[in-house]
């Protein structure tokens, strides 16, 4: 398959890696000193890019690679609430496909799973209460984390006492979202349930950055074949 990287950090460089290790060819590499690649005949052979930037590049991004008939594969966050409606337009009507992503790791799609089916049992038994952490190193500037405002969103789906997710709060109608920033933590999440009788604790720590990429190019090799908007569910059918 050929593969363009949009994003050459520790992250566009750890993908290109393991793509070359299962056979993929890289044919075009994108970053902030050279956007006019994306006209280049290289990029346009892409069969799939992906694409690990900032929010407020993402969505251009996306626009650039569809104009070029490129399929994308997306880690980046923060864009969706700007740019949301256009997206899912341009996937359903439109013919164009986006697999995104929160986080890309299997460990994580895995818990995932977990916590949705642990939220639905706790649906039942409100003397729990549930709270989250998610630590990050120092680097991240953002918070909650993507990966924690995803698994934040699957509790209060499942969870009828607790209205939305918020930081930094005492009322128990909100799921607290703690954030701490440490070190080079690559990502660490956890999940309590308390009650006077006992505490019920569920975490995913991540070793590195090596599960998110591998999963970033797992989801490449399923969108080669998959049109649409995309997501891990999609390709994991737990």
């Amino acid at each position: 398959m050929k593969i363009a990287l949009i994003g050459y950090g520790k992250m566009g460089k750890m993908i290109e890696q393991i793509a070359l290790d299962r056979g993929h060819e890289i044919v075009s590499i994108i970053d902030i000193d050279n956007q006019q690649d994306f006209d280049s005949p290289a990029f346009a052979s892409a069969d799939v890019a992906i694409e690990f930037t900032a929010p407020q590049a993402a969505y251009g991004n996306y626009l650039k690679a569809w104009s070029k008939g490129v399929k994308v594969v997306s880690g980046s966050t923060g864009w969706m609430k700007e740019h949301g409606d256009e997206v899912r337009k341009a996937c359903s009507e439109e013919g164009k496909t986006l697999f995104w992503a929160s986080n890309f790791s299997i460990g994580v799609a895995i818990f995932s799973a977990v916590n949705r089916y642990l939220a639905k049992i706790m649906n039942q038994f409100p003397q729990y209460d549930v709270e989250m952490e998610e630590t990050h190193h120092v680097h991240k500037l953002d918070h909650p984390s993507g990966t924690a405002i995803t698994l934040a969103e699957e509790i209060v789906e499942n969870i009828d006492r607790k209205e939305a997710w918020k930081e930094d709060t005492t009322d128990k109608k909100y799921l607290r979202v703690d954030h701490i920033r440490r070190g080079e933590v690559p990502g660490i999440h956890t999940i309590r349930y308390d009650s006077d009788a006992d505490l019920i604790t569920i975490t995913h720590d991540a070793h590195s950055r090596k599960g998110f990429a591998l999963g970033a190019v797992l989801a490449a090799e399923y969108s080669k074949d998959h049109q649409g908007l995309l997501t891990i569910s999609d390709m994991f059918k737990f």
